[in-house]
Formats: C-alpha cells, sequence, structure tokens
C-alpha cells in the first residue's frame, strides 16, 4: 500500500510539473507576441510620420524627386516585411533613404525653420526612441522564452509541443542612431 501511494504522489508531481511547465512556455511565447506587437504599433507610427515629412521636404526641395522616389520605395519595404530579420533589412534600408532625405534639407534653410518640418523630426526621433525601446523589451522576452526552451527539463516539454525558438530583432549598431539634421 505504502508503494502505491509513493507512486501515486509521483504522478501528482509528474503531472503538475507538466501542467506548469507548458503553462510557463504558453507565457513566455505569449509575452515574445505582444513584444512583437508593440514593436510593430511604433514601426507603423514611423511609416505614418514619413509621407508628411516627404511631403513637407518635397513643398521646398520639388527638384529631388530620385531621393522621394527612394524613401517612398524604402518604407514600402519596410511595411511589407514578415520577420524580425526581414524587418531589421529594410529598417535599414528606409534609415539610409531617410539621412538622405534629411541631408537634402540641408540645402534649404527655410525648410529647416519650417515649424511644420521641425515637428515631424521631433516626432520621428521620438518613434525611432519608442521602437528601440519596444526593441529592447521585445529581446528581452525572446531571451527569456528561448532560455526556457534550452533549459532542462523544460526543454522536454518544449520538444514535445513542438516550441520554437524565435529570432531577436536585431539592426546594425550604425543603424540604431536617429537620423541628424544640423542647423
Amino acid at each position: 500500500m505504502p508503494i502505491l501511494w509513493i507512486l501515486i504522489i509521483l504522478l501528482v508531481l509528474l503531472g503538475l510539473w507538466l501542467i506548469l511547465s507548458y503553462n510557463g512556455l504558453i507565457s513566455l511565447r505569449n509575452r515574445s507576441e505582444e513584444a512583437w506587437s508593440d514593436i510593430e504599433v511604433q514601426m507603423k507610427r514611423r511609416y505614418d510620420l514619413i509621407p508628411n515629412l516627404v511631403n513637407t521636404v518635397k513643398g521646398y526641395a520639388t527638384h529631388e524627386s530620385s531621393v522621394f522616389e527612394n524613401v517612398t520605395t524604402a518604407r514600402t519595404a519596410a511595411m511589407g516585411a514578415h520577420t524580425p530579420a526581414e524587418h531589421a533589412k529594410a529598417e535599414s534600408a528606409l534609415t539610409g533613404t531617410l539621412k538622405t532625405l534629411f541631408a537634402v534639407s540641408e540645402n534649404y534653410p527655410v525648410l529647416q525653420a519650417s515649424q511644420n518640418f521641425l515637428e515631424l523630426q521631433h516626432e520621428l526621433t521620438d518613434a525611432e526612441d519608442k521602437i528601440q525601446a519596444a526593441r529592447r523589451f521585445y529581446n528581452g522576452n525572446i531571451r527569456a522564452y528561448n532560455t526556457s526552451l534550452q533549459s532542462f527539463p523544460t526543454n522536454l516539454m518544449a520538444g514535445m509541443f513542438a516550441f520554437v525558438k524565435k529570432e531577436f530583432f536585431e539592426m546594425p549598431e550604425n543603424e540604431k542612431v536617429v537620423p541628424e539634421v544640423k542647423f
């Protein structure tokens, strides 16, 4: 009889461990998905600012059409990216075209003095800061999730239920800098 109780207790403990491990993995996965959603919200905010910025610069620099087309193309590509790696590549290209746009704006002192341009520049800087914060939050959640997937004995549970490792959202160091306009 005591052996039966010991087996029952072990089975109950095993069952509890399975339930807690599975629920823990689900919680970590959901937090990582929520964190990615935060990044997407901030990137959409940034994408929504870009047409206004382009139109403001266009009003002063009408002969710079190739710059405007490049920014629009890069914005469209960034909006169409799906994975963190695709977003990182597209965001890098978009940041490069925005730097070009701001370089063009330096040739137009009246534009640089425009309150609308200054406000858009401030909003873009704010959006960049929020994207960076959301990216750090996302990567922290991904680190916790991936660590849990790789740690024993949770890795056994992860393997049984096909939990997969997620990729970090990393951007090249030189692309983390907000485009700068010099007055």
